[in-house]
Formats: structure tokens, sequence, C-alpha cells
């Protein structure tokens, strides 16, 4: 029965991670394709129908390509993080409330916080341990500004773990079953979505990666592998962060088809906003996080808490 109990999860968790896998290879098709239509042109349309087996030919020839190393990097901080940032990237799906109970976390939401800040060391060391000024540059914006949009992100998620008095993610789908959180606060929702769009490195707020002045950015001397591995963390941080929003303020029953076909078109309205919208100002992104987004999540939050002691 011991065995039968560690078996259960860990065979759960390899079918999750598959998944994860096949939704990030079908997302970036879904950008490439999205991307084109919206530059009037058609994206990838040659292999298998209608391009559907691209990514699978992406994959194959980034795995295969020649692995480059500079020489002066520091090799074992170079080659370790982008694996430990694919790790984390899928090791934060572990806290989506699953029914079957592969994993039943109470703190479901501190795990969270406590993966998506580990994620801003894997980036750094990335940037610095290439050994190249580029890929420095680019280590630093995005660790500026990551760290800056995860305090607005902690607290507006605060302003709900107020509400539901619980760290668990099921508490948004037992309070959600009558009406939807984003019609109660939908400034907090475009705040949220903003500061997701943030968190991932998305465009208008891509800095990380500004082609024109860092060639790429953080990931700019990495090759085959380590480019893959750094590509399918993003894209996988995408889709969470996607599901994230939609426990959050879009009804969050795991169970119901309506519940994957948001969770799709708000995967597209990440490649919508990226094909629509240029690059913001660094230093407007900067006072956007610390003088609007920050007191505003903090009147929020004595919001909640007026509202908690009323009802409550």
């Amino acid at each position: 029965m011991y065995m039968f109990d560690l078996f259960i999860p860990m065979l759960g968790s390899i079918l999750l991670i598959i998944g994860v896998m096949i939704g990030v290879a079908f997302l970036t098709l879904l950008e490439r394709k999205v991307l084109g239509y919206i530059q009037i042109r058609k994206g990838p349309n040659k292999l298998g129908f209608m391009g559907i087996l691209q990514p699978f030919s992406d994959a194959i020839k980034l795995f295969t390509k020649e692995q480059t190393y500079p020489m002066v990097s520091n090799y074992f901080m170079y080659y370790m993080s982008p694996i430990f940032s694919l790790f984390l990237a899928l090791l934060v799906w572990m806290c989506i409330p699953y029914w079957i109970k592969i994993y039943s976390f109470n703190l479901g939401i501190m795990f969270f916080f406590s993966c998506i800040s580990l994620g801003v060391y894997t980036v750094m060391l990335a940037g610095w341990s290439s050994n190249s000024n580029y890929a420095l540059l680019g280590g630093l914006r995005a660790v500026a500004q990551t760290i800056s949009y995860e305090v607005s992100l902690i607290l507006l998620i605060l302003s709900f773990i107020l509400l539901i008095s619980s760290f668990n993610f099921f508490g948004f789908m037992k309070m959600q079953q009558y009406i939807w959180f984003i019609v109660l606060s939908i400034p907090l929702g475009l705040m949220l979505l903003t500061s997701l769009l943030a968190e991932t490195n998305r465009t208008p707020f891509d800095f990380a990666e500004g082609e024109s002045e860092l060639v790429s950015g953080f990931n700019v001397e990495y090759s085959s592998g380590g480019f893959a591995l750094i590509f399918l963390a993003e894209y996988a941080m995408i889709l969470f962060m996607s599901m994230l929003f939609i426990l959050m303020f879009l009804g969050a029953n795991i169970f119901s088809l309506k519940f994957y076909l948001e969770l799709v078109f708000l995967s597209y309205v990440f490649i919508w906003v990226r094909g629509t919208l240029p690059r913001y100002r660094y230093d407007k992104l900067m006072y956007l996080v610390w003088k609007s987004f920050l007191p505003s999540s903090l009147c929020f939050i004595l919001f909640f808490i007026g509202l908690k002691f009323f009802l409550f």
C-alpha cells in the first residue's frame, strides 16, 4: 500500500509534465500562427497539415544542434541555469487544485510565491555566468523588472487571500460558484494581468530581451539545448500564469470545458498583446509599478480588510 501511495503521485507528475510540454509546444505554434495573421502572412504551414507538426520539428532541430560554450564563462552555472529554470517552471504546476489529490497543498499560494521568487536567480545566473556584457545587462534588467512586479503581484493576490481566508487554491473555486471575482474588481484584474505580462517578460515589457539594444538579452550566449530549455520555461510560465488568472478571476471550475476554453483565450491574449503593442520605456515600466500599482494594491488590501470585517 505504501509503494502504491508513492507510485500514484509520481505517475501523476509525469503525466502532468508531458501534458504541460505538449501544451507549450502547441502554444508556440499558436503564437507563430496568430502573429503571422496579424502581420498578414501565413505563419508555419508546410510541415504536416497546416504546419501542425512544426513545434516537434523545432524541438528536434534545437536539441540536435551543436552546443557551444563561451571560453571564459562560469561553466557549471552556465550549464545548470536553463535546467533549473525549466525545473521551477514545471514545479510550480504542482500547486494546481486537483480533486484527485496528486498533491494536496493547503499552502499552494505560498508554494507558488516561492517558485516564482526562485526564478529570478536562474535569470541572474544565466546572464552573469555567460561573461558577456549583453547577457549581463539583460539579466540585470530582467531581475529588476521581475522583483518589482513580484511585489505588486503578491500584494494583488493578498487582497483575495484576505477575502477567501485561505492559502489554498480550492478557496477560489468555492468562492466563485455564484459570482466571478472579475465582476467584483475589474481594476484588480487588469492590474494583475499587466503584472503577469511583466512577470513573464512579455511584450510590451520584454526589456530583458530587447533585440535592438541587447541582442536577445540574458540568453544571447545560449545555443541548441540551453536556449530550448529557457524557451520552454518561459512558455510553461505563460501557460501557468494564464491558468492562475482564470483560477482567481474567471470561475476556476477545473472540471468544466469552459475553464480550458478560457485558458486558450487568455494564452491568445498574451500573443495578441505581443502583436499589437510596441515596447514600453524602461523608466515608465518602473514608475508604473512603484507609483501606480503599489499604492493601488495597498488601498485594495485595506478595502478587502474592511469588507471582510463588515461582512463577517
